[in-house]
C-alpha cells in the first residue's frame, strides 16, 4: 500500500511540473494548483456515516438519520475550510543554502497571509524527512526554516516543494506544488589538525597563518609619542640622529593558501575535510586566504561571503557533487 502511494505521488508531482513549469518566488497559491483528499481519519469518518445511515434506515431510527446527515454537513465545511486555508498564500524561499555532511541545512521559507483569516498548521515539505509546520496571523508574514539531512558531501538540487494541511480536523488533506529550485550545497564534515599546510610554511619553519611576534625586519621608522620604547634604536640617538623605532611586517598579513596538493598521503574526502576545517579556522583567525582545488581556484580574500564561496567549491568538487 505505501509503495503504491509513493508511486502516485511521484506520478503526481511529474504531472505537475510538466503542467506547470518553473514557478517565479514569491508564488501565490491559487485554486487550480490546490489538490485535496480525504485522509484516514476522513475515509473511517465516511464509512461510519454510511453504517450510520444504512442502520438508521433499516431501523427507520429518525434521531440516528439526523445525526448521520449533520456529520456530513460538518464535513463538508471541513472540506471547505481545509482547502480555503492554502489558497491565497504567498510563499517565497531562498533558492540556496548551505551545511555540512553529516548535519542538515536550514532552507529558509516566507509565508505570507494577505487575507483577513488566520492560517493554521501549514506544512513545508521539502523531502520526505525534511518537514515543518507553522501557523500564520491574518495580514502577517512569517518566517520559517527547515532542516534537511544532508547525507554526504555533493551539490543537492530539489525541484520542488510541497505546502499541505490538515485543517481544521485532520479529515481532509489539501496540498499544493510549488515548482521551484532550491541548491542545498553540502560542505565535507570538517576533520584534521588545526595546522596549515606545509607549502605555506616560511624557512623558519612557522607557519603563514601564525603570528610569530617579531622575527621579520621591515625597516625603521621616526619615533612618534605612544611607540614602543622597546622598539627605540638608541644606537642611532646616541650617534646624534633623529630618534627611530624597528617596524616588523607580520606574516599573517600576507595571503595564506590551502591547497589541495598540500596533502598528498590523504585519501579525497580526507582532504576535503582537511581543507574545510582550515577555511572555518582561517575565518574564525580573520585570516586573509584562498583554496587551491584540482579544478577550482578561489582568489585570497576573507569575510563571511569568501567563506561561503569556499565551502561551496568543496562541496561542488569532483564526483562527490551530486545533482
Amino acid at each position: 500500500m505505501i509503495d503504491v502511494r509513493q508511486a502516485a505521488s511521484r506520478r503526481l508531482r511529474t504531472w505537475a511540473a510538466r503542467r506547470f513549469g518553473t514557478d517565479v518566488l514569491p508564488h501565490a497559491i491559487v485554486r487550480r494548483r490546490i489538490y485535496i483528499l480525504p485522509s484516514g481519519f476522513g475515509l473511517a469518518l465516511a464509512a461510519l456515516i454510511v453504517a450510520m445511515l444504512v442502520a438508521a434506515l433499516n431501523y427507520n431510527n429518525n434521531l440516528s438519520l439526523a445525526f448521520a446527515f449533520l456529520m456530513t454537513s460538518i464535513a463538508l465545511v471541513a472540506m471547505h475550510h481545509c482547502h480555503r486555508n492554502l489558497l491565497g498564500l504567498v510563499v517565497d524561499a531562498e533558492t540556496d543554502a548551505d551545511g555540512f555532511a553529516g548535519s542538515s541545512a536550514a532552507v529558509a521559507f516566507t509565508l505570507t497571509n494577505v487575507s483577513g483569516l488566520d492560517r493554521y498548521d501549514v506544512q513545508i515539505r521539502c523531502a520526505a524527512d525534511a518537514i515543518t509546520t507553522a501557523n500564520v496571523a491574518a495580514i502577517s508574514r512569517r518566517a520559517v526554516a527547515v532542516r534537511v539531512p544532508l547525507a554526504a558531501r555533493g551539490v543537492r538540487r530539489l525541484a520542488q516543494f510541497e505546502l499541505a494541511t490538515r485543517y481544521p480536523f485532520g479529515w481532509f488533506r489539501a496540498w499544493t506544488y510549488v515548482q521551484a529550485v532550491v541548491t542545498i550545497h553540502a560542505a565535507p564534515h570538517p576533520e584534521g589538525g588545526q595546522q596549515e599546510s606545509g607549502a605555506n610554511r616560511p624557512s623558519d619553519g612557522t607557519l603563514s597563518g601564525e603570528q610569530p611576534g617579531d622575527e621579520d625586519w621591515a625597516g625603521l621608522r621616526p619615533y612618534a609619542p605612544g611607540m614602543p620604547l622597546k622598539h627605540m634604536v638608541w644606537k642611532v640617538l646616541a650617534r646624534g640622529g633623529e630618534a627611530a623605532v624597528r617596524t616588523y611586517s607580520s606574516p599573517a598579513s600576507d595571503p595564506q593558501w590551502l591547497d589541495w596538493y598540500a596533502l598528498p598521503a590523504l585519501a579525497e574526502e580526507a582532504r576535503l575535510s582537511q581543507l574545510c576545517r582550515w577555511v572555518l579556522d582561517a575565518d574564525r583567525a580573520g585570516r586573509t586566504y584562498g583554496l587551491r582545488l584540482p579544478a577550482v581556484s578561489v582568489d585570497p580574500a576573507s569575510g563571511p561571503v569568501h567563506r561561503r564561496a569556499c565551502l561551496r567549491a568543496l562541496a561542488a568538487h569532483g564526483a562527490g557533487a551530486a545533482s
